[in-house]
């Protein structure tokens, strides 16, 4: 499955978490699944918590994230010298 096809899997719905990237629709934000993977949860934990959960999904919430990185450019900040 390429990754288009696997974003396709991120949708969004104003009704839900007000219209933050869900996945499939679902009560479930793709921030919460980073989040969780951040915080060490594995794939497999994530699989058992969410029972409806398929792995792609969490592939496309890897690519999404990446791909919205990808875009972030981050302006150097300036600082006046104290004399």
């Amino acid at each position: 499955m390429n990754e288009q096809a696997l974003l396709t899997r991120i949708t969004l719905n104003p009704a839900i978490f007000n219209g933050k990237p869900i996945i499939r629709g679902r009560r479930l934000a793709v921030e919460q699944v980073l989040g969780m993977l951040a915080a060490g949860d594995t794939q497999e934990s994530l699989l058992q918590a969410y029972p409806w959960l398929e792995p792609k999904d969490i592939q496309a919430c890897l690519i999404y994230a990446r791909r919205l990185v990808g875009h972030e450019r981050i302006e150097p900040l300036q600082f006046d010298s104290v004399s």
